[in-house]
C-alpha cells in the first residue's frame, strides 16, 4: 500500500493523469490525498472533478478556496453562472452537475491520520491552533457545509474580514475567519493576523509579515502538516509543514508526496508546454 499527497491541481487534467500513471496507483490498494484547488485555470476541471470523484474511498480531498469558490457561484441565478469563465460553465451546466457539486460540497476542510502524524489542508493552521483547535474550527465549517442552510454560508463566503481568528468569534464571522484560515492564508503579521495582498515567495513580503509557518508563537506543532495554495512558496519542508502547490497550472509541476515512507519522498511531472505563467502571483 502507498499513499500519496498531491498539490494543486487546478483543472490540470492531463498532468493528473501522467502522475497517476508515474505513482502506479493501484485503487485496489493505494490512496490519494489532495491538498484542494480541484478546480479552474487549467482547462479541464470537469474531468478533474470526475476522476477524483470516480476514485470513491480511495481518495481524501481538503477544499481549497477555488472548490469553495466554484460552489459559491452555483448559488447564483442561472444567468450570473453564465457569465463567469468557459472552464468553471463546463462545470456549472454540465449534464452531472448536482452530483459533481454534492460530491464536493461534501469534502473536508482538514483531514488527520493518528496513525501516519500527517494532517492535510489546503492553506495552514492560525498562530495559537493546536491540532484540537484546527479540527473543530473545521468541523464546524463542514457541518454547515453539508447541513440544510449551506446556500447562506457560501452566500457570505468572502470577504478579508475578520482577518484575525480568535475563538470568541460567532456566526457567520466565524466560520468566515475559519475558512481564511484554512483555504487562503499565506502570510501573517506577528499577531497572527492574515494578509491577503502578499503572495510572493518568502523574502519578497514586506516588512513584518511572515509566513504562517514562521509567525512568532506558534504552538508547537503535534502533526506534520501537508498543504497547498501558494504556488509561489513551491515545494516546501521543513518546520514541520510540507508545501506541494509547484505551480502546474502556471507551467511548472505537479507534486506528490509519500506519506508512508520512513522518509518523504517526491515524484513531480511537468506542466504541459502550453501553461503560461501569471507574473501578476495568484489567489
Amino acid at each position: 500500500m502507498a499513499i500519496w499527497a498531491i498539490g494543486d491541481i487546478q483543472g490540470c487534467y492531463p498532468e493528473l493523469q501522467r502522475l497517476i500513471e508515474r505513482l502506479r496507483f493501484d485503487p485496489a490498494r493505494d490512496r490519494l490525498w489532495f491538498c484542494g484547488d480541484l478546480v479552474n485555470r487549467g482547462g479541464q476541471s470537469l474531468e478533474v472533478l470526475r476522476l477524483v470523484r470516480d476514485l470513491g474511498d480511495r481518495t481524501v480531498v481538503t477544499l481549497g478556496n477555488h472548490d469553495l469558490s466554484l460552489l459559491a457561484v452555483a448559488q447564483r441565478d442561472e444567468a450570473a453562472q453564465a457569465r463567469v469563465n468557459p472552464e468553471l460553465r463546463g462545470v456549472l451546466f454540465a449534464h452531472d452537475r448536482e452530483p459533481l457539486l454534492e460530491w464536493l460540497r461534501t469534502r473536508r476542510l482538514l483531514y488527520h491520520d493518528a496513525a501516519l502524524n500527517y494532517t492535510l489542508v489546503h492553506a495552514g493552521f492560525a498562530q495559537r491552533w493546536n491540532l484540537k483547535q484546527a479540527q473543530r474550527v473545521a468541523t464546524e465549517i463542514e457541518r454547515e457545509l453539508r447541513g440544510p442552510q449551506h446556500a447562506r454560508l457560501l452566500q457570505h463566503l468572502f470577504g478579508n474580514r475578520p482577518a484575525l481568528w480568535h475563538p470568541g468569534l460567532k456566526g457567520t464571522e466565524r466560520l468566515r475567519a475559519g475558512i481564511n484560515v484554512l483555504t487562503r492564508m499565506r502570510y501573517c503579521d506577528a499577531r497572527g493576523r492574515l494578509d491577503f495582498d502578499a503572495k510572493g515567495s518568502p523574502g519578497s513580503q514586506p516588512a513584518g509579515l511572515y509566513p504562517w509557518f514562521e509567525v512568532p508563537g506558534m504552538l508547537r506543532r503535534e502533526t506534520r502538516i501537508v498543504f497547498g495554495h501558494w504556488s509561489a512558496l513551491g515545494r516546501f519542508a521543513g518546520l514541520g509543514v510540507f508545501g506541494l502547490d509547484t505551480g502546474c497550472v502556471w507551467g511548472g509541476r505537479l507534486t506528490a508526496m509519500r506519506l508512508d515512507s520512513a522518509e518523504p519522498e517526491f515524484v513531480s511531472v511537468a506542466a504541459e508546454a502550453t501553461r503560461k505563467r501569471d507574473p501578476r502571483g495568484e489567489e
